[in-house]
């Protein structure tokens, strides 16, 4: 069966969100907790597996079982327009970046991107797994051997953190890249893993023991900001997690020197 064929329009510019125009009877498809907002006539009904039109118990069950081996909700929520005219339903990036609109018609049918960057699509658009085939991957390729897999011949919505990259390979160029700023790439990319090749660089560049290398001919999508980099920052700044201080501009700082002034001052106006 065809997928639906949805307009769009993307606002904002770092925290972005996309409008979907559903004529009547057609449907889109969200990942949970991803709506913004949706106009009155369009109905949220929440499926089991990805919400693609696959027929009987079997097919559902399918569906469901790949998105649980990708770490994602056994559930998906589909937004149909039952109304009788031209309805709405946005869905919101979760942290800062770009959304990507992604018409797989024109990419061959099928991408692989990360696991949780899967917004929003058009009815119809089969949410599967793909298989890493090298073991150097699946062990060090921080998506492990498992990537999401989307296919299908409509429009899919993909975020990417901080600012996109967008990229054609030619036949045989190699482009190495931090491992969590792959977003997504097409079939034909040959993708596999590199050592740094220094001790050095290993232990203390901070870039991590490897790189992803990514191999023409196809088209690839990589983040600035992937999100376990933008955790990581957060969880060092924040002191209830052994972080530094906020205070660490100002005169006192937020060192033992200036946390025990400022706590003794505290306790002294309690007093």
């Amino acid at each position: 069966m065809a997928m639906d064929e949805v307009d769009y329009e993307i606002f904002g510019n770092d925290m972005q969100y996309v409008e979907v125009e559903l004529d009547p009877g057609e449907a889109a498809v969200g990942e949970a907790g991803a709506m913004m907002y949706m106009q009155d006539g369009i109905q949220m009904d929440t499926v089991f597996g990805d919400g693609s039109q696959q027929g009987g118990f079997f097919g559902k069950l399918m569906g469901a079982g790949k998105r649980l081996v990708t770490g994602e909700s056994l559930f998906t929520t589909v937004f149909q327009n039952q109304g009788s005219g031209k309805q709405r339903v946005a869905f919101a990036a979760p942290y800062p970046g770009k959304i990507i609109a992604l018409d797989l018609s024109e990419l061959g049918g099928t991408l692989l991107c990360q696991k949780d960057s899967f917004l929003c699509a058009a009815k119809g658009v089969s949410l599967g797994i793909g298989f890493q085939k090298k073991l150097g991957v699946g062990l060090f390729g921080g998506e492990g051997f498992i990537m999401q897999k989307l296919d299908g011949d409509g429009l899919a919505f993909v975020h990417a953190g901080g600012t996109l990259m967008a990229r054609t390979l030619a036949a045989g160029e190699v482009l190495r890249v931090d491992t969590g700023c792959v977003v997504a790439y097409q079939p034909s990319v040959d993708f596999d893993i590199q050592y740094v090749g220094k001790i050095k660089s290993a232990l203390f560049g901070g870039e991590g023991l490897f790189f992803a290398t990514l191999r023409g001919p196809g088209k690839i999508w990589l983040q600035s900001l992937p999100l376990s980099r933008l955790a990581n920052r957060i969880i060092l700044s924040a002191p209830a997690a052994g972080g530094r201080s906020a205070e660490q501009g100002s005169l006192l700082g937020g060192g033992v020197l200036g946390g025990s002034l400022l706590g003794g001052l505290v306790g002294s106006s309690d007093e």
